[in-house]
């Protein structure tokens, strides 16, 4: 192998200097790049931006100051000349020095960031900027020996692509695999062949009908009971024309909110959590806990206990389902009993159904593609604006007779089960390949050594 020379970067970049205002004649009708991904895709914008600029030309190299060491560098191939702001920085190169290819697979390798753990203060925290990188020295090979690194990453790249193909087809097989099921669950569809065996578990005092009535009875002797003197809102029976599907025999349509503790109704949390205390203080759910069918208190915040106390109705009980209303909608749980005593912020709604036995059948619904369908359907916007509480409360809910979602709650259980096995064998799948291209990174550029 050739002999490997100590260089400083600077001897092949040269920086394209220039800063401009944003309003700078100079910049002001050119298009805006707005990011660079980690595969090195330029995306662009014609959006304004308030800070400063700078100007890229065809054939520079263009770095992007806080993520290059993830990949987001790239060769700007562009006839007309466009700007970027000075997170990012410019170059020109020396073809007659350095293989721009091979420079940008060095910029993403683990010896690039031990470079700059060892000469920049801060390490790859730092925002790169010319003046970190020019001075770095670098052991370099020859040209040659540049270009034979460079085409050698582009085989195992492709190689590598193809399995990452692969690995995103299988994510996405899996995700339709779930929400297929979840669908076949609220349509009864799971549960055909056993309808079938037992009819008589279907009729009768089994029914569906009479386990509403049932909820509709407790629900009125608890609001009668109740010291409270408030109405509670009665919702409109079912229309034919509401339906959106056939209910196999045993089930009936419902509305959601005819299936909640009226005491306390659907109600989100805590509008603002303030500074988290030091010491003290309550658990607060956020839409960042709550994901999808599961909630994770690894990250959980607290609020102070006076702020809590100001939403006492949605201080968890255990036993409630948990659904995202605002920003990040798709996360739905059941509260465990060891979280009792928590609260959730606004962002989450609280659904506490009369009796806890239809949890996890309305949880299978909440997570269903037919809900996604009905929310979309009903709420414009919803993604910027939230889910509306009162809409929620007007929900149809497909509800079978208690033993017949116990036997649901079974199978979708047993299903999800297999499916989260084979999501983490695809997970490990992925990981191996990005540790595969870091392990090809490293061996490449441990040639100097």
């Amino acid at each position: 192998m050739a002999e490997w020379q100590k260089t400083q970067i600077s001897e092949f970049l040269k920086e394209r200097v220039g800063r401009y205002k944003p309003n700078d004649p100079a910049v002001v009708n050119l298009k805006r790049l707005d990011k660079i991904d980690f595969s090195g895709k330029m995306h662009f914008s014609d959006k304004s931006s308030k800070t400063d600029m700078i100007i890229v030309k065809k054939g520079d190299l263009v770095i992007s100051g806080i993520n290059v060491a993830k990949g987001a560098l790239a060769v700007y191939d562009g006839e007309e000349d466009i700007t970027a702001t000075i997170h990012y920085s410019t170059y020109q190169f020396d073809d007659e020095k350095i293989d721009v290819e091979y420079f940008k697979r060095f910029l993403k390798s683990p010896k690039f960031i031990q470079l700059l753990k060892s000469q920049v203060k801060g390490g790859i925290k730092t925002e790169i900027k010319p003046k970190h990188l020019l001075p770095l020295k670098i052991n370099l090979p020859d040209l040659d020996t540049q270009k034979s690194i460079a085409n050698f990453f582009k085989r195992t790249e492709n190689d590598i692509y193809e399995l990452s193909n692969e690995i995103n087809h299988q994510q996405s097989f899996i995700k339709q695999l779930r929400q297929s099921i979840l669908q076949e669950a609220v349509e009864g569809k799971l549960t055909a062949q056993w309808r079938k065996q037992h009819p008589e578990l279907i009729s009768g005092e089994n029914h569906a009908a009479r386990l509403l009535e049932k909820i509709k009875a407790e629900r009125e002797k608890l609001a009668k009971n109740a010291k409270s003197t408030k109405k509670f809102k009665e919702l409109p029976p079912v229309s034919e024309e509401e339906k959106p599907f056939e209910l196999p025999e045993g089930w009936v349509w419902t509305r959601l909110g005819k299936l909640i503790n009226p005491l306390r109704g659907i109600t989100y949390g805590i509008i603002k959590l303030g500074v988290e205390p030091k010491s003290g203080g309550v658990f607060t759910l956020r839409t960042s806990d709550v994901k999808f069918r599961y909630i994770d208190i690894s990250k959980t915040r607290k609020v102070r206990e006076n702020i809590s106390n100001n939403f006492k109705r949605t201080i968890l009980q255990g036993g409630e389902i948990l659904i995202n209303v605002r920003g990040t909608l798709g996360g739905c749980a059941i509260v465990p009993d060891e979280l009792r005593g928590f609260n959730v912020s606004r962002e989450v709604s609280v659904v506490p159904l009369q009796i806890v036995e239809l949890n996890k059948h309305i949880l299978n619904v909440v997570s269903s593609p037919y809900f996604n369908t009905e929310i979309k359907k009903n709420l414009r916007g919803i993604a910027y604006k939230g889910l509306n509480l009162n809409l929620l409360s007007l929900l149809l809910v497909p509800l079978p007779p208690l033993l017949e979602q116990q036997v649901i709650s079974q199978k979708v259980n047993k299903l999800m089960a297999k499916i989260n096995a084979l999501e983490e064998q695809v997970k490990n799948g992925k990981a191996q390949a990005e540790q595969l291209m870091q392990a090809v990174l490293r061996e490449a550029f441990n040639g100097e050594e």
